[in-house]
């Protein structure tokens, strides 16, 4: 099957790019991982974050919000022990704090995808070098996001979350998910 020039050879990638990536995500709890997970990913592969997702889940109390966001110091600590995850402990109190952020938000799903006017915005590239690693509505969403209190959430973060949860389909035209999610 044809697939996006990101895609691997590794079947979790290729499960990953043929079952989740640019589908649109509307649950707040699968969207907050996301949003999460991707700002782990920071400085590193999406891949190094995938294969450590299953961890992370157990380890970070399944991405539940309000848990993440009265996680303690020492729990913190524990976490960077862990080999099972990137042990980063920027990366992991930006976690409790974007916790917190989240939770203060009234719609936090609504919110995001208001950077895209609601409805997936349909790309048509054709090739590699047409996929941007950053757009006006991404910078937007890291401005507003960090204005609301996020960390780990730059413009590039921002738009892998987008490509990611679906509110962009950025699958290019010789990738079999493009007929498929381009609808």
């Amino acid at each position: 099957m044809p697939r996006c020039f990101w895609c691997t050879e590794d079947p979790l990638y290729q499960d990953y790019h043929d079952r989740e990536w640019g589908v649109p995500l509307r649950d707040a709890a699968q969207l907050f991982e996301l949003l999460l997970l991707e700002g782990c990913q920071a400085g590193l592969s999406w891949i190094t974050v995938l294969k450590k997702r299953e961890r992370y889940r157990q380890v970070m109390f399944g991405f539940d919000a309000r848990r993440l966001a009265e996680m303690s110091d020492a729990e913190i600590e524990e976490r960077m022990l862990d080999p099972g995850i990137i042990r980063n402990r920027l990366k992991l109190n930006a976690a409790r704090r974007n916790a917190r952020a989240w939770l203060a938000l009234e719609n936090p799903v609504e919110w995001l995808w208001s950077f895209v006017g609601g409805q997936p915005k349909i790309n048509h590239f054709n090739q590699r070098s047409d996929v941007p690693a950053v757009t006006e509505e991404a910078k937007a969403m890291s401005k507003a996001l960090k204005k609301a209190g996020f960390t780990f959430v730059g413009p590039t973060i921002c738009y892998a979350l987008m490509q990611a949860s679906g509110m962009v389909m950025d699958h290019t035209t010789d990738c079999d998910r493009y007929a498929t999610l381009s609808r």
